[in-house]
């Protein structure tokens, strides 16, 4: 019961995590567009202090959409302020962190086989790393770096680098890329609890105040715009992030730190298209650049034959893969699972039978023969012959 309702739990959080990241980000890609769509209003429009406005149709209805230079001569008694989306997204989000990572398998945080440490280590260099960097990146943004864009993307990219590396060191590939995802959206709900939310504080009294924003003001105003261009650039390498779990051929590869940095790279320069795109600024050739540079990755990270099992081996029994498959797999992968972390198969993938086994080759031979990922935190110790022999099974079947 414990480990049924332990699911049910694991499923509400990560459901409101979505539903969360969804309106945050899309309330963030919203602006954005918005922003660089605005355009100069009429004469009328300006002596009431608007700066840019737009029309748009949507949902059956005409809307004219208003940006004011500072704010209207008297503020509104219902003011909307994007916050909670952020949030309730890190929130959820470090829930997960803990419910899955922290208290759920070890073998979804620890790796043995690159560092022998205990859930307790783990958790602390985890919520260690996301303070650290935090603190790195607080420091950067208040300094004169923040003042050239390229040099400061340039240095916050190699922090990160470094960070998916150091992770790599530590942790199992699939702990240390949500360890970097979680960094990244600890960067990104910070810009909006330390920045964001601060300069707007700050223009709502000025205009409640009657006054003209001073200097402060606009200061804080520039550097808000500047946390939200980054953060528009981060989303869409902290969402593949939030689905790679379901893909151990990135995470589970003995490079998979250099997978995740290059996906990030590729990933925030196709954003940059969009960005640019919305300024009437057409560069297809990023796009272009982008789509090669991942198949040039998808090409790159491809197992080679001698990865997989070769299908000229010895042919290997039944009765050996059965019991490589009992010692190792059916703990979890199975009707009725014996580990206690688990109410029913992951995945829906059982292996309690040699049909189901050969059903789920691929992704059978994937996890545990090419990658290594499976079993879990490998605490049995799965040998490389096992590995071999199973892959061998596989390729005959």
């Amino acid at each position: 019961m414990e480990a049924y309702l332990g699911e049910w739990l694991g499923l509400m959080v990560r459901w409101f995590h979505v539903i969360a990241g969804v309106a945050w980000i899309g309330a963030s890609f919203y602006f954005v567009w918005l922003d660089n769509h605005l355009r100069e209003p009429p004469e009328w429009k300006k002596q009431e202090g608007i700066k840019g406005d737009l029309w748009a149709i949507h949902g059956g209805g005409i809307y004219e959409v208003a940006k004011y230079q500072l704010g209207p001569r008297e503020m509104p008694r219902e003011l909307h302020w994007f916050k909670w989306e952020a949030y309730s997204t890190w929130l959820s989000g470090m829930a997960l962190l803990f419910l899955v990572y922290y208290l759920g398998s070890p073998g979804y945080l620890i790796d043995p086989s690159r560092a022998d440490i205990s859930v307790g280590a783990g958790v602390a260099i985890g919520l260690g790393t996301l303070a650290a960097v935090m603190v790195v990146y607080e420091g950067l943004i208040r300094s004169p770096l923040a003042n050239n864009g390229k040099a400061f993307g340039l240095v916050l990219f190699a922090i990160l680098l470094l960070v998916d590396w150091g992770l790599f060191q530590v942790f199992s590939g699939r702990g240390a890329y949500i360890h970097v995802g979680a960094v990244i959206g600890t960067i990104m709900v910070a810009n909006v609890f330390l920045g964001i939310i601060p300069s707007q504080r700050a223009l709502v009294n000025a205009v409640n105040e009657g006054r003209e924003p001073d200097e402060r003001v606009a200061k804080l105003a520039a550097l808000a715009k500047l946390r939200s261009t980054h953060n528009n650039y981060l989303t869409l390498p902290v969402i593949f992030i939030m689905i790679s779990n379901h893909y151990p051929m990135l995470y589970g590869h003995p490079h998979g730190w250099a997978i995740l940095a290059a996906i990030g790279f590729i990933t925030a320069f196709a954003r940059h298209y969009f960005n640019l795109r919305h300024r009437d600024i057409n560069r297809p050739s990023i796009l272009v650049a982008s789509a090669a540079m991942t198949v040039v990755l998808i090409w790159v990270i491809a197992p080679t034959p001698s990865t997989s099992a070769s299908t000229d081996s010895a042919a290997v029994s039944d009765e050996i893969v059965t019991e490589i498959v009992e010692t190792h797999c059916v703990a979890c992968h199975a009707e009725s699972p014996s580990h206690p972390g688990f109410q029913s198969a992951p995945a829906g993938i059982r292996l309690d039978d040699l049909s189901l086994l050969a059903s789920h080759s691929g992704t059978v031979r994937q996890a545990a023969v090419d990658t290594h990922y499976m079993p879990l935190g490998n605490s049995k110790g799965m040998t490389e012959e096992e590995r071999t022999q199973l892959g061998q099974w596989l390729n005959a079947h």
